[in-house]
């Protein structure tokens, strides 16, 4: 049977609860000034986290108890409401040169809410069932319900793709097991989560997520199978899975129904951002200096009215898939 799985909180709680890097600890204190006691909790992921680095655009979510109490601006807090999240650049000097970030806000609600079976956000699963990092945790109560709803989002995640493994394998019998590598199973998992957003990670970049730790990502598809309740044994370097026989409703009906409504959100959400992100001219600068390799100088009237003369710029970024 092979050795016992790991609790999927305990898992992510340690994931959580490490110590953060010098610069997510002060891109965080910034992003705490512009918006207050309203923070509950901000959460870094992603490339920068998994390479250790703070070369780049860091990325975090910052999850706020009130939308109208995160803003100054009450279209701000509409916009942040009707279609969560806002996602905003934030760059700061320091010691070691300048840092720069996004950020995207969501109230710890709409984060839960959003993690759960049947949210319409699977980026929410495709970040959160990754390694994260929470540099900043308000008290104890909010500590629980941010380890609770990345756990959930983990769940979420690698529940759909086992189960549509189950429904596509000519070998398992309704209720019969079903045989699956880990790193096959992770890049179904990732590959499915990322693909409502209109422009999904590249294959080798999906492939380089697992490879950064596959040991944990080992670790944590068998903690998702003992919170599911499935009977698990090894089989020649495979797991082999007896799922419930009982799913749950959304894992009956599928992703795939929702797959098209999802990349409508998507779509509205990054019109959105490009609206709502902020002083995004140097961002666009930095990330098409970094694609190209020569200096980019923008014109005086791109950086007058960067809103009206700026959009070129930002649409390559955009087609380059770099604001997300």
């Amino acid at each position: 049977m092979g050795a016992p799985a790991p609790d999927l909180e305990q898992l992510v709680r340690g994931e959580l609860l490490q110590p953060a890097p010098a610069a997510a600890a002060q891109l965080t204190a910034e992003i705490l000034r512009r918006h207050g006691s309203a923070v509950a909790a901000v959460l870094f992921y992603g490339s920068c986290l998994r390479r250790a680095t703070s070369e780049g655009v860091l990325d975090f979510y910052v999850l706020v108890d009130a939308y109208r109490d995160a803003y100054r601006s009450r279209a701000l807090a509409w916009a942040n409401a009707a279609l969560p999240p806002n996602v905003f650049y934030l760059e700061i000097d320091s010691a070691c040169g300048p840092l720069r970030c996004k950020y995207a806000v969501v109230s710890l609600r709409d984060f839960a809410r959003s993690a759960r079976p049947g949210g319409l956000r699977s980026g929410i699963w495709a970040r959160f069932c990754q390694p994260a990092l929470a540099v900043h945790l308000r008290d104890g109560a909010v500590r629980e319900a941010v380890v609770d709803a990345v756990a959930v989002a983990t769940v979420t995640a690698v529940a759909r793709s086992l189960y549509e493994l189950a429904g596509e394998s000519d070998s398992a019998r309704p209720g019969g097991p079903i045989r699956f590598a880990t790193a096959g199973l992770w890049l179904r998992v990732l590959r499915g989560t990322y693909s409502a957003e209109l422009r999904p990670e590249a294959p080798g970049t999906i492939q380089s997520i697992y490879e950064a730790d596959p040991e944990r990502y080992d670790r944590a598809a068998r903690a998702v199978l003992a919170r599911m309740g499935a009977e698990v044994r090894d089989a020649g370097g495979e797991i082999e899975a007896t799922l419930p026989a009982d799913p749950k409703p959304w894992a009956r009906r599928g992703w795939g129904r929702l797959r098209p409504l999802a990349k409508l959100v998507y779509a509205m959400q990054l019109l959105k951002t490009a609206a709502t992100f902020g002083d995004w001219l140097p961002y666009a600068l930095w990330k098409l200096e970094r694609h190209t390799g020569k200096k980019i100088v923008p014109s005086e009237r791109q950086r007058r009215y960067p809103f009206i003369f700026g959009w070129p710029l930002l649409l390559r970024v955009l087609w380059r898939r770099d604001l997300r």
